[in-house]
């Protein structure tokens, strides 16, 4: 049997306590036994983001001896500061606990209670500036679908707090039944630690005019392909000069840079799989791990096969 405690608290995210929850006991019907405990402080019930009202079966002074702690997030932080009595809550279930985890901005009340303090982190990524700049001591990794730093693991927003939990599971119980309660509840298995949070192309505007958007479809189809700017311009069947104004008021940038970004996101996705740096330059475009190199450092800081280091790191240490 391994005990989890859930901390929740008013305002706090549905999913980030429901996604999870789900995660374990669809574990539980292949043969885990996770036994989930909601605590919050005093053991009040508490209302969810919704305004849904979640039953609380614990006070966090009477959670006992745990296997996992998790600290669930929500919209209040970090809108405002953690509560003095959510931070001791946290800390309290944390010293009972073998591991630490927290969902979203769950981090915020971890970083709090200075359970972060000398440790990498992430959080959503709308908010992965915020922590760093409020507590220095944390090493953020802003990009990451969660972080494994020892026995604390943080997660980005929302639904990562799924692959968090199917982590967790496969350390407990191995791949295949981690793999068995993806495919149940049809969800990844699972989107590694380290993977980008979001790619380059849904960071900015979606394009208006129907060419601009059929040439950005083709790009995101086929990054290695021609997509030269007479070429893109045929296919939109627009002037080079119409094509480039396009994009500049649409999207903010021009063709190339278009270009060179969504072939950035496919090297980062392939290097995420495991691919080798120069295989991963002639399949995502750039023709040359030199060229790769460059967009990398330039976008990144570090060099592909150092993002490709780090990403083992983020997703086994």
């Amino acid at each position: 049997m391994r005990r989890l405690a859930l901390l929740v608290f008013d305002e706090v995210k549905l999913l980030d306590v429901a996604g999870p929850s789900e995660v374990f006991a669809e574990a539980n019907r292949f043969g885990a036994d996770y036994r989930l405990v909601l605590c919050s402080v005093g053991g009040r019930d508490v209302s969810s983001s919704t305004g849904m009202r979640i039953p609380v079966d614990a006070d966090v002074a009477d959670t006992g001896p745990l296997d996992t702690a998790l600290v669930m997030g929500g919209d209040v932080f970090p809108a405002h500061a953690v509560p003095p009595e959510l931070a001791e809550a946290a800390r309290t279930i944390a010293g009972r606990a073998k591991r630490v985890a927290s969902i979203c901005t769950g981090s915020f009340v971890l970083a709090a209670a200075g359970l972060l303090d000398g440790r990498r982190a992430t959080t959503h990524w709308q908010h992965a500036a915020t922590l760093a700049r409020a507590h220095p001591a944390i090493q953020v990794e802003p990009d990451a679908i969660f972080v494994e730093d020892g026995p604390v693991f943080t997660s980005a927003g929302v639904t990562a707090g799924i692959d968090l939990a199917l982590a967790l599971v496969e350390r407990d119980h191995g791949h295949e039944l981690a793999r068995r309660v993806a495919r149940s509840l049809v969800v990844f298995l699972q989107r590694p630690g380290g993977q980008s949070q979001f790619s380059p192309s849904l960071r900015g505007p979606v394009p208006k005019t129907p060419p601009l958007r059929a040439v950005c479809d083709a790009v995101a189809a086929d990054p290695a392909g021609d997509h030269s700017l007479p070429s893109l311009a045929a296919r939109a069947g627009l002037s080079t000069r119409h094509l480039t104004r396009l994009f500049q008021e649409e999207l903010g940038t021009t063709p190339a840079k278009y270009v060179e970004l969504i072939r950035f996101d496919a090297a980062k996705s392939l290097l995420d799989a495991g691919h080798p740096v120069t295989a991963t330059a002639y399949a995502s475009g750039f023709g040359s791990a030199e060229s790769l190199r460059r967009v990398f450092v330039q976008h990144t800081g570090v060099s592909p096969r150092a993002y490709q280091q780090r990403f083992q790191t983020s997703r086994r240490s």
